[in-house]
């Protein structure tokens, strides 16, 4: 019995581009052909093509497929690779499928940083990204922190912030400033780490300082750069004239 092309597909269960894709990959060898130019498979190459199709099913990557030997057999060890990928992947999906559940739940945007669902109404584009960006500079413990200090900050001082336009004068900036200064001094506070992040750093302290500097100039206009940095000064003088009060 010979088969053309599309038999043998159809037979094992795929398409014709499959097994010319095949072919390509030099996992099923090319067979005779008819005298009227078309092939001709024969039962040796349904055989073949189950086999990878088997394999394939597995999740055994075609590129391994080539490795194994015409009775279909494959390493154990090979299989055990397979197996860690497959599990890897699952792990992956569940993952997927909580995160989704989650922003399903409280109505967040699908880009909304991972872990910062519940708190997406108090996110700002630009906190938003920012908090991506975190997220590849700084390790899990680091993250959480962050958590926690947006689901503490119900101050609608961010708003005003967010709020700023880049010609906002002297006195508004001030103002800000000074009122955001008690809520940085609290965090330096409650998370020592922010005034030496070096132990809870994913990448090199000269790649998070150079990521972080271009992402703010990016993400917050002049103003409101401005107001942080104000902030910032206020806030460790502020915790400074505390130590010295405990003194």
């Amino acid at each position: 019995m010979a088969w053309s092309t599309r038999e043998i597909a159809q037979l094992a269960g795929t398409t014709v581009n499959t097994v010319r894709h095949y072919h390509r990959l030099g996992l099923l060898d090319e067979p005779e052909r008819r005298y009227n130019g078309y092939k001709q498979y024969g039962v040796q190459d349904l055989v073949r093509l189950l086999r990878i199709r088997r394999l394939a099913e597995l999740g055994v990557p075609l590129s391994r497929i080539g490795e194994v030997g015409a009775d279909g057999d494959i390493a154990p060890e090979a299989l055990r690779q397979v197996d860690a990928a497959l599990a890897a992947d699952i792990a992956r999906l569940q993952r997927a499928r909580s995160d989704i559940a989650t922003i399903l739940r409280d109505s967040a945007p699908a880009g909304i940083p991972a872990g910062f669902e519940s708190v997406a109404a108090r996110l700002s584009g630009s906190d938003s990204s920012m908090i991506h960006i975190y997220g590849q500079l700084y390790d899990e413990d680091a993250m959480a922190d962050l958590l926690r200090m947006v689901e503490a900050d119900t101050d609608p001082l961010g708003e005003d912030v967010d709020a700023l336009p880049p010609d906002a004068d002297e006195a508004t900036r001030q103002r800000l400033a000074e009122k955001l200064a008690p809520t940085i001094a609290r965090y330096l506070i409650d998370y020592p780490w922010l005034s030496d992040p070096a132990a809870h750093l994913s990448k090199s302290e000269h790649v998070t300082r150079q990521t972080f500097i271009d992402a703010v100039v990016r993400l917050y206009n002049t103003a409101q750069i401005d107001v942080l940095h104000r902030a910032s000064i206020l806030a460790h003088e502020q915790l400074r004239i505390a130590d010295k009060d405990d003194i």
